[in-house]
């Protein structure tokens, strides 16, 4: 999988755009609708590449790289 590098950057300060979880920052949405919305098929928009990045990090337990990034 490959990725642009201001990607990481932002899932760390980007919000959810619309639903149940609109307004929360991509790295900390729940795991489990990560996968759930990833199994549900993700847009092919700039949005579904960083949910798709999002869950990779977030099956993984990577999510201690991407919150350093987070704006203060």
């Amino acid at each position: 999988m490959s990725f642009k590098e201001n990607e990481l950057c932002l899932l760390a300060n980007r919000e959810m755009p619309y639903g149940r979880h609109k307004g929360t920052v991509l790295i900390d949405l729940p795991e489990h609708y990560v996968v759930w919305y990833f199994n549900q098929g993700l847009p092919d928009t700039e949005l579904g590449r960083l949910l798709k990045l999002l869950y990779e990090i977030k099956v993984n337990g990577l999510e201690y790289l991407v919150r350093p990034l987070k704006a203060r």
